[in-house]
């Protein structure tokens, strides 16, 4: 079936409008209608290739909320009309012991990926969100409760999953003393989830200005990191850092905010980032990493923030604007996540 869509057909282009097919439904297949899909700064590297192994023509997005269009013969769990959000994985093996325990995104044989992954059956590349409609594999459309705000609630797939999913890993909640490394899209979905857990929130920043934005969002305190003295006095104050930065920098500063077996978890960066293996020995700290989360914690998070009414801040976009969104995204200038309104396709 072919159905409106943006793409881009080389690195580095502008997005433009494309046809494009989606496959017929296999018998596990939900067909989705898009109706909002948010804007991921991993779409703006992928578009570029920043990363190596980028293939064109790409569809990006992985941050989906639609409903269910039609469902295949052997599909259970949803019907058509449910409202469903797909994430950064349409499928995987499904039979390895990390598929298992509801870890599909570290799949021994490889999550297939929303957009610029393989299709486990074809072969094909899949295409992502940023389109009318979706096909994936039923374990992977994640039915919604109704009390969730569907324009808002897009950037959970990502942004929220992937600062979720440390947290609950590592038991924050009352009395956890939390740092949140950085004001974007992931660390304003780090203060809010972690003051909704009921850690006590400390925002490590380097920008004076973002101090009011961090307490409007509920952090109880922010330190800033080019100020000397005052890094230095909160030394071993921390129990827990989620550093959501997501370009490469120094660790260290952030290692000795953490208190005896504290834990930093770098969920932004993906290059390769030093650090003092001294700082880590006194105190017995650790430095970890955490990639977005699996089905069954991705459904939790997003139960809990329909009950507690926790979303992103979201700025609503049509799709016709997405080149300027990314020119935004790229110097800072959104508050906090871009959602695109796909009714804004009709007709394309």
């Amino acid at each position: 079936m072919h159905i409106p869509a943006y793409a881009a057909l080389s690195a580095g282009a502008p997005l433009q409008p494309m046809a494009i097919e989606r496959r017929a439904l296999r018998p596990d297949d939900v067909a989705i209608d898009i109706l909002y899909c948010g804007v991921c700064h991993s779409d703006l590297h992928q578009v570029r290739n920043d990363w190596g192994g980028s293939r064109y023509p790409m569809v990006p997005g992985h941050e989906i909320i639609g409903r269910v269009s039609a469902v295949g013969s052997a599909v259970a769990r949803l019907k058509v009309g449910d409202p469903v959000g797909v994430g950064c994985m349409v499928d995987s093996c499904l039979a390895c012991d990390q598929c298992g325990h509801g870890e599909e995104q570290f799949c021994r044989q490889g999550p297939t990926m929303t957009y610029n992954g393989r299709d486990r059956v074809s072969g094909e590349t899949t295409l992502g969100g940023y389109s009318r409609m979706i096909v994936v594999r039923e374990p992977f459309a994640i039915g919604l409760s109704p009390k969730l705000d569907l324009a808002r609630a897009a950037p959970l797939l990502c942004a929220g999953i992937t600062t979720w999913s440390p947290l609950r890993h590592y038991g924050a909640g009352p009395g956890t003393r939390l740092g949140v490394v950085g004001l974007g899209g992931l660390g304003h979905m780090a203060v809010k989830l972690g003051v909704a857990l009921g850690c006590e929130v400390t925002l490590v920043t380097g920008s004076a200005a973002k101090a009011d934005d961090a307490r409007a969002l509920g952090a109880h305190r922010v330190l800033l990191s080019r100020d000397a003295e005052a890094m230095k006095a909160a030394a071993a104050s921390m129990d827990l850092v989620i550093d959501t930065v997501p370009v490469a920098h120094e660790l260290d500063p952030y290692v000795r905010l953490l208190d005896v077996e504290g834990r930093i978890v770098v969920v932004g960066a993906l290059e390769q980032m030093p650090v003092n293996a001294a700082a880590l020995m006194r105190g017995r700290r650790q430095v970890s990493g955490s990639l977005i989360g699996g089905i069954a914690q991705t459904r939790e998070l997003l139960e809990f923030c329909a009950e507690r009414g926790v979303y992103p801040d979201c700025e609503s976009i049509p799709m016709q604007r997405i080149d300027e969104a990314f020119a935004r995204m790229e110097r800072s200038d959104v508050k906090y996540r871009f959602v695109i309104d796909m009714a804004s396709l009709a007709g394309a």
